[in-house]
């Protein structure tokens, strides 16, 4: 099958590693995947803040930019989400009847852990990655998506890695969007009690199906020099063992290796370290 990689912005501008992840993990598997290189924004920042009608170019241009591809597979429940419920609610609200039918048209749009275990058939992926994990459930991915425990089986199923419970997992991190600007004290305040669950769950990585989430996490456990990195899922799953080949080794998963305390092992340059800054935090995170 002939995929299209919905990279998403927040990804394409500052954490590229992922989608590079991404397009190492699907190619292990057999996948054909494309990169259309005319994608951009899939509207959801515009409709989430009410400005449907300004979301419209981008409907167009999405649609026209995987007209070709037999599926869409996106590192993000919360895009995903957005192209799956929202885009038929701007087409509709656009009076453009050939706008609902091409949305109506357009290739099914998978979050990635759906297409490896729903498209695909597998949970072991021939991932390697000894570390402690715990997994952060984020909202999109959890209650617009409904991935379920997809992302823990195929984690259970990477070799060397420990999953750790993390308390209070389904409670929002308090990101948002742009509720972290509006609503920055409230949106730390989440993103505090998130942070504390994670240190009490004893992981060295913390990971999840979107760096939106991650950004606002990892930077509060930045600012408590608190030890443990952030990661997004595709590349934990793309992380080879040494010698195994078949994809990046384990600490190659994306881009060069950075040294690391945790575990002896090296994580990957993409794990962005609780101990350092982090590349954009959110308003909210960085008052």
């Amino acid at each position: 099958m002939s995929v299209g990689l919905l990279v998403t912005c927040m990804n394409d501008a500052l954490y590229p590693d992922t989608g590079r992840a991404v397009v190492t993990l699907l190619r292990r598997l057999g996948v054909d995947v494309a990169f259309p290189a005319a994608q951009t924004c899939c509207g959801q920042p515009m409709v989430n803040t009410g400005y449907l009608d300004e979301a419209v170019p981008l409907l167009r241009r999405h649609i026209e930019a995987f007209a070709d591809c037999e599926a869409i597979v996106v590192p993000s429940g919360s895009c995903a989400g957005s192209v799956r419920h929202q885009h038929r609610l701007v087409a509709e609200r656009s009076g453009d009847p050939g706008l609902v039918r091409a949305v109506e048209q357009a290739p099914p749009t998978y979050e990635l852990t759906e297409y490896l275990v729903d498209v695909l058939g597998v949970t072991d992926v021939g991932a390697y990655f000894p570390h402690r994990v715990a997994y952060h459930p984020t909202c999109h991915s959890l209650r617009m998506v409904g991935v379920g425990d997809r992302p823990t089986r195929l984690l259970q199923a990477v070799r060397g890695l420990t999953l750790c419970e993390l308390p209070s997992a389904t409670e929002c991190c308090g990101f948002g969007g742009t509720f972290a600007v509006k609503n920055a004290e409230t949106s730390v305040a989440m993103g505090a009690d998130k942070a504390r669950h994670v240190r009490e769950s004893g992981a060295e990585v913390l990971v999840a199906g979107d760096n939106s989430c991650l950004t606002h996490i990892g930077g509060l456990l930045s600012r408590q020099r608190a030890g443990v990195r952030v990661l997004h899922l595709a590349e934990i799953l793309a992380a080879t063992e040494p010698g195994g080949g078949g994809g990046r080794a384990a600490g190659r998963a994306v881009g060069s290796v950075v040294g690391s305390a945790v575990g002896g092992a090296a994580l990957p340059a993409g794990a962005r370290a609780g101990a350092a800054p982090i590349a954009a935090p959110t308003t909210g995170v960085a008052r």
